[in-house]
């Protein structure tokens, strides 16, 4: 009699290439699917903040200062807890600079890129929570697209196991980057056995992350932050537990990855703040309507564009926001009618800590997006007061 062999009958099969050449230019799985998260997350995002009142392509003045923060901020972490291949004792400094051979750290990349949205808010006058709030979701799709980088590089996976979404990974070519080792026939190599697909886990997780933020924030209303804060629970929570199934190289810290005590230390920061903070969810109305186009000096109808004229004027972002409740946005939408500004009372948030008395501002000023208080509870009251500082 003769025994079957003990061959898992599925697997998931990894790429043998993550780089392709177009001409002199490398194309990397890793970066495209990165770029591809990042324009997913910006569409989720400025549709989220044009439904807050924030002026359309916004966003794109943000992800100017945001993206290239969290990349330098991915890096910078990346290289700050896995510092032996750069400067151990066969370490290459200079390393630390090639981005395209991967290496991104995520807490690094949210923490840089939340400091470039921070100073974009500040240029654009959108309080910086709503901004986050706009984010909570886009950015656990992007990360879910980022993690199919890791399956194209053939790395960050678990131990293995005989489950039958096991995944193939092939013994990547030290002196080809980006492409499987091949035997003598030219067939890729695999390692033995199958193994968990971690990268796959955390994007279906991201996924579900996303959605709960979603639902959530669209059942409780959630603001000043607080949608981010529930994003960054979901994330940890499900990164705690990934965490402990990979098996790459990784710092430990009492016999757990450094990772895994990350996680649980952004965890508990989150729910404080999610448990602390109350306040109803912001909405924005302009400061300032667009300016209109100027025609030339002296009345030289001549130096008109007619083209342009004829196309629509451009619009002018405006200068500043100012935070009105939800009602009164909807008032703001459908008639035009700007609300007054009035004295605020101290609300239930004000008792928890979470916001103080503001002095009245004269109707129309523009007040500073960091001191804004939004009181939205007293929806219809016509009063809007300064919100939470958001930095």
């Amino acid at each position: 009699m003769t025994l079957a062999p003990m061959t898992p009958l599925a697997a998931l099969p990894s790429p043998g290439t993550a780089v392709w050449q177009l001409g002199p230019v490398p194309i990397r799985a890793y970066a495209l699917c990165i770029i591809v998260g990042i324009v997913v997350a910006c569409v989720v995002t400025e549709y989220r903040l044009r439904r807050r009142g924030v002026a359309p392509g916004a966003v794109l003045d943000i992800a100017v200062w945001a993206v290239p923060a969290g990349i330098i901020g991915a890096r910078i972490y990346h290289v700050i807890t896995s510092p032996e291949k750069y400067f151990g004792a066969d370490g290459q400094p200079l390393k630390a600079f090639a981005i395209w051979e991967g290496g991104l750290g995520i807490w690094g990349a949210v923490a840089g890129g939340a400091v470039g949205a921070w100073f974009a808010a500040r240029q654009l006058g959108i309080p910086f929570a709503v901004v986050a709030d706009a984010l909570a979701p886009g950015l656990p799709l992007a990360q879910a697209i980022g993690r199919f980088g890791n399956w194209f590089n053939n790395e960050l996976y678990g131990g293995r196991t005989s489950l039958p979404w096991g995944l193939e990974v092939h013994v990547m070519d030290p002196d080809n980057p980006g492409h499987a080792l091949r035997d003598d026939a030219g067939n890729p190599v695999l390692q033995p056995g199958l193994y968990h697909p971690t990268f796959l886990y955390e994007a279906l997780w991201n996924i579900g992350v996303a959605a709960l933020v979603v639902i959530l924030d669209r059942k409780l209303r959630l603001g000043r932050g607080r949608a981010f804060a529930l994003y960054v629970m979901g994330y940890t929570a499900g990164r705690f537990w990934i965490e402990l199934m990979r098996t790459d190289e990784a710092n430990h810290i009492l016999g757990l990855r450094l990772n895994v005590w990350t996680a649980a230390l952004v965890f508990l920061g989150a729910l404080v703040y999610f448990v602390r903070v109350r306040g109803p969810r912001q909405y924005l109305i302009p400061v300032a309507g667009p300016a209109a186009p100027v025609p030339p000096a002296g009345g030289d109808v001549s130096q008109v564009d007619l083209s342009a004229r004829e196309a629509g004027a451009r619009p002018v972002a405006p200068e500043g926001y100012r935070v009105v409740t939800e009602e009164q946005f909807r008032t703001y939408r459908e008639t035009g009618e700007v609300p007054t500004e009035e004295p605020a009372a101290t609300d239930e948030a004000d008792r928890d800590g979470v916001a103080g008395d503001a002095e009245r501002e004269p109707a129309g000023a523009r007040p500073d997006p960091d001191e804004e208080r939004a009181d939205e509870d007293r929806a219809g009251a016509g009063g809007a007061r300064p919100a939470d500082r958001d930095s």
